[in-house]
């Protein structure tokens, strides 16, 4: 297992570079320049040519990429063109509210997901089974920016039972400790806090929940069907073995293979639909960091997202293969 997950970092590395080349390269593609977004069409060409210059910006792209790249081995993500803020503290304050809303989402989407694709699976070919599938294929097709609107207009509007939107109510304040509100407000013993931390929560985290929902109910019930099948689910139910027993120890962990790997995979989903999520609810996350900096043409805002991006994706996705070695007896990694 040490080896194996050597040679999957040692993987990651030539990953990485490519994905900073592509980035690198194919921003630049992007209309406009952040120099006349920031000073405006009418800006005098000699100020604009200054400005290119004190950006390094008039240089070849080549000669840019490698400056990029010097700066990056020495853990130096640079600054924001737009707000000149170190991209390194935008990331330390954004990046807990994002993996703190997507963490929220994964509990939700994976606990409704999973129970809804056994009772379909046990249910099948009934109202039931019809009915969750009728969910999932909704969730699938169902835009993340649309549902977050109307659930703002439904709950947060009209019923006023939600908030529509931030992290915590506007008269609140919370000491920035780790960046996760839910964490620093118990870490202060104000359970007010955090219990408004939550009800922030819900709304954004339930939008998003619905990226991942739908697989992970349809690849559950198919994978629970195809395992039912087997001889040895037939062999302990002939010995008399309870039905919850059968299900949730000899069932359900050899069906959740293929559910982990789609899990793994949908986290880069989550990461793609926090970006109109976040707008949405005006959260203080990567996705309407990484929205504003596309419209700004914020270049390495934008380069440093899309790595860490990448990062985060080639992480979670060695982490699903070593999972199958925990989950699965029968898979053994050299």
């Amino acid at each position: 297992m040490t080896t194996y997950i050597i040679r999957r970092i040692i993987f990651v590395i030539p990953v990485l570079i490519g994905v900073s080349i592509l980035s690198f390269f194919f921003v630049r593609l992007i209309p406009g320049n952040p120099v006349t977004v920031m000073l405006g069409e009418r800006a005098r060409p000699a100020d604009i040519a200054q400005y290119k210059a004190q950006m390094g910006l008039d240089q070849p792209i080549y000669i840019q990429y490698i400056r990029y790249m010097e700066q990056m081995l020495k853990g130096n993500l640079g600054n924001s063109i737009v707000t000149r803020v170190p991209i390194a503290k935008d990331i330390s304050y954004r990046l807990p509210a994002t993996i703190e809303a997507i963490f929220f989402a994964l509990v939700i989407g994976i606990t409704i997901g999973i129970a809804m694709g056994i009772i379909a699976a046990l249910k099948r070919n009934t109202l039931i089974d019809t009915g969750a599938t009728l969910v999932a294929l909704t969730g699938v097709s169902m835009p993340v920016f649309w549902l977050a609107l109307i659930l703002i207009y439904f709950f947060a509007v009209n019923l006023k039972w939600l908030p529509p939107g931030s992290r915590l109510d506007a008269n609140l304040d919370i000491k920035q400790i780790t960046g996760f509100y839910t964490i620093d407000s118990l870490l202060m013993g104000r359970l007010d806090l955090f219990g408004n931390a939550l009800w922030h929560m819900i709304l954004p985290s339930f939008v998003l929940s619905t990226t991942v929902m739908p697989s992970v109910m349809r690849l559950t019930r198919a994978s629970m069907l195809e395992v039912l099948q087997k001889d040895y689910i037939r062999t302990a139910r002939a010995k008399g073995l309870a039905m919850r027993k059968v299900i949730l120890k000899h069932t359900l962990r050899n069906a959740l293979l293929p559910v982990i790997t789609v899990i793994g995979l949908q986290i880069s989903g989550l990461l793609g639909g926090a970006i109109l999520t976040e707008n949405a609810f005006s959260w203080t996350g990567m996705g309407s960091w990484f929205f504003g900096a596309v419209t700004g043409r914020d270049y390495p805002v934008i380069q440093a997202s899309i790595l860490l991006n990448a990062i985060i994706f080639v992480i979670m996705t060695m982490l699903v293969d070593i999972s199958y070695a925990f989950i699965d007896p029968r898979i053994r990694y050299k």
